[in-house]
């Protein structure tokens, strides 16, 4: 699948995914980098891939969704297909205004694939119909 994202953020992930594999850490040039390409985002998101908030559903057929537990505690279902959350700060800062490319929520999803610390859960396709029903209502 091809992401819909700037070519330098995807080269900022791809670097992320290398320097954790070898050390398992981030560089201080790197998290220059996110700070620089997501802006105040940046550091919100790291603190919820600290916090391990991060789980990928997938089901049978192939589908995936992420469901990330924000810092107030609400969860949140985030499709990396089509770049979507559901929390304010998408629709505003993204969507209405268009001043940053990601909410912290996917930003985090991004991260935790990078450094391969995103938790895993599989759903019948049922339930993730459901969840994707669910989700079309909001």
């Amino acid at each position: 699948m091809r992401s819909m994202l700037p070519a330098v953020a995807e080269q900022l992930f791809r670097d992320i995914q290398k320097t954790y594999q070898e050390t398992s850490q981030i560089p201080n040039d790197l998290l220059i980098a996110l700070r620089f390409v997501f802006g105040s985002c940046a550091l919100q998101a790291l603190d919820l891939v600290d916090q391990r908030s991060v789980t990928c559903l997938s089901s049978p057929s192939g589908r995936k969704a992420f469901q990330v537990t924000g810092g107030s505690g609400t969860l949140y279902t985030c499709f990396l297909s089509c770049h979507y959350c559901p929390c304010p700060a998408f629709a505003y800062t993204v969507l209405r205004r268009n001043e940053g490319l990601l909410c912290k929520h996917i930003l985090a999803v991004y991260l935790c694939q990078a450094m391969a610390v995103t938790q895993q859960e599989s759903v019948s396709d049922q339930q993730m119909s459901t969840l994707l029903s669910r989700t079309a209502a909001l």
